[in-house]
């Protein structure tokens, strides 16, 4: 039952790096991607609630997987958002180098990137790693229209042992406790306090 379960998730983790390796950029998009880096992700909605749609790219440094060393050199990922406009044109809102974990950031399950969540002006980064014992990730900025910027909203996930599936779950921090962060000053590679 347990080789079945692996077998699976190997056959899932394939088919979303094939997935991932398909990114088609829009036109309108790929003024933003950087030079000697590729897109590793795209998702769209309306990120500051103007009815207009809006992205999040995730770029990844072109041959990362061979200059990235998560203790002593990770190669971060930016992450862009790109606010749409009436003449269905982006325009570069806030970037972050300091919002994705770096290729090799997921311990022995690799890569630890999963996905961009857009959601009503909110946006989640979700990421998920380990070895025997596995942890998620999931940080989410939710739009201020006062500050007219992303504040970070809430950092949280769980830990789980994969063999015994004995749970931790591990506290989701709000505002409450860290205050107001700005999306570009918040740092995914400093502790949670």
């Amino acid at each position: 039952m347990i080789r079945i379960t692996y077998l699976s998730f190997a056959l899932l983790m394939l088919l979303n790096l094939q997935l991932k390796a398909q990114i088609t950029v829009p036109a309108n998009l790929k003024q933003f991607v950087l030079k000697g880096y590729d897109v590793l992700d795209i998702s769209k909605g309306d990120l500051n609630r103007d009815g207009y749609p809006d992205a999040i790219m995730v770029l990844a440094k072109l041959g990362e997987k061979k200059t990235s060393d998560v203790l002593t050199h990770p190669e971060k990922r930016p992450l862009l958002v790109v606010i749409g406009q009436a003449n269905k044109s982006y325009k570069l809102a806030a970037r972050s180098d300091n919002a994705v974990y770096c290729v090799d950031c997921g311990g022995q399950m690799g890569d630890p990137y999963t996905g961009i969540t857009i959601k009503n002006g909110y946006f989640s980064v979700e990421h998920y790693g380990g070895s025997g014992w596995r942890w998620t990730r999931i940080i989410t900025f939710k739009y201020s229209a006062a500050d007219k910027n992303w504040l970070l909203h809430k950092d949280g996930g769980e830990r789980f042992h994969a063999i015994t599936h004995e749970e931790v779950k591990t506290p989701v921090l709000t505002v409450k406790d860290f205050g107001k962060v700005p999306f570009e000053k918040f740092d995914i590679y400093k502790d949670k306090k």
